[in-house]
C-alpha cells in the first residue's frame, strides 16, 4: 500500500529535521500536529539539496545535484518518488499548491553553491538569499496558512524577512567554515579577511531590521504556527546577541552557537510570553 511508503517518507523527513538540526526541530515539535508534518517535509526536501552543495566534497557533487534535480520533476509530476524525501515534499507540494518559482528559485540558489565563491554586489546577495531562505519561509507560511490566499499574501512579506534573518545569522554564524572550507563569501562589499566592528556591526544591524519586519507577521499567523515561529525567532535572535556581543576576531576564528540548555531555557520563557499573550 502508498499509505505505508507514504509513512515511511514522513518518518525520513522527521528523522532528517531532527538528526542535522535540534533547534528547527525543537520549534517544528512547538507547531500543531496539523502541520507539523508537512514542515518536516519542506526542511527534509531543503536540507538533502543543501546537503550536496556543501559537505559531499568527495563526490561528483555536480552529478549528484543534477541527479538529484531530475529526480525532484520527476516526483512532482508523477507524484511519487523512491527517494522518501521527495516523496513527502511532493505530498505537501501539493497538498498546498506551492508554486514552482519557489522551488525553481531554491534549486538555483543551491546550484550556485557549487561554483560561485563570492557575492560582489547588493542584488546578487539578494537573490541568492530570496532563492535560499525567502522562498523556504513562503513554502512554511503557505503551510501556516493552509492555503488562504489572503492571509498568505498579507503575510508575505514578513516571512521572506524573517527567512532573509535566519540565513543571514546563519551566515555570521559559519562564517569560518564557508570562507575557510568552501572559500565562499556571501555578504557584498565586506572584505571578510579583514572582518572589523564597522563592519560587523552594518551587517547586524540588516539583520535586527529583518528580525523587526519578520515579528509583525509572526504575531499574525494562525495559532497552529505561532508559538512554533515565535520560538525559532527567539533562537535565531539569542544567536544574533551572542555574534554582536562577540568580538570580530573571534568571529573569524569559531562558531558561534547557543548551548542546548540555553534552548530549553528560551523555550521555557518563550511558552510563558506566549502563553500571557505578550508576542
Amino acid at each position: 500500500m502508498k499509505s505505508l511508503f507514504d509513512n515511511v517518507s514522513h518518518q525520513c523527513s522527521k528523522i532528517v529535521t531532527t538528526s542535522y538540526s535540534t533547534s528547527f526541530s525543537m520549534a517544528t515539535k512547538m507547531l500543531s500536529k496539523s502541520i507539523r508534518q508537512d514542515i518536516y517535509n519542506i526542511y527534509g526536501f531543503v536540507r538533502f539539496a543543501d546537503e550536496i552543495v556543501d559537505t559531499f566534497h568527495d563526490y561528483n557533487k555536480e552529478q549528484l545535484f543534477n541527479d538529484f534535480s531530475k529526480d525532484l520533476e520527476k516526483a512532482l509530476d508523477l507524484k511519487i518518488s523512491l527517494n522518501p524525501i521527495l516523496n513527502a515534499f511532493q505530498e505537501t507540494y501539493h497538498k498546498y499548491g506551492l508554486d514552482k518559482h519557489m522551488v525553481d528559485a531554491f534549486m538555483k540558489s543551491m546550484h550556485q553553491d557549487l561554483h560561485k565563491q563570492n557575492y560582489l554586489t547588493d542584488l546578487e546577495y539578494k537573490e541568492y538569499i530570496y532563492g535560499s531562505a525567502d522562498v523556504v519561509g513562503l513554502m512554511c507560511l503557505k503551510v501556516f496558512v493552509k492555503g488562504d490566499e489572503e492571509k498568505y499574501n498579507a503575510l508575505k512579506e514578513s516571512a521572506m524577512c524573517l527567512g532573509s534573518a535566519f540565513q543571514k545569522v546563519n551566515f555570521l554564524r559559519d562564517l569560518k567554515a564557508d570562507f575557510e572550507d568552501l572559500n565562499r563569501t556571501y555578504f557584498p562589499n565586506t572584505d571578510l579577511s579583514q572582518l572589523d566592528e564597522t563592519s560587523k556591526k552594518a551587517i547586524i544591524n540588516d539583520i535586527e531590521n529583518d528580525f523587526k519586519k519578520g515579528l509583525v507577521g509572526i504575531k499574525q499567523l494562525p495559532l497552529e504556527a505561532k508559538f512554533g515561529v515565535f520560538m525559532a525567532y527567539r533562537y535565531y535572535n539569542k544567536l544574533l546577541e551572542k555574534l554582536k556581543k562577540t568580538p570580530a576576531l573571534e568571529i573569524k576564528s569559531a562558531r558561534i552557537r547557543v548551548p542546548d540548555y540555553k534552548k530549553v531555557e528560551l523555550l521555557t520563557r518563550s511558552y510563558v510570553k506566549y502563553q500571557l499573550n505578550l508576542l
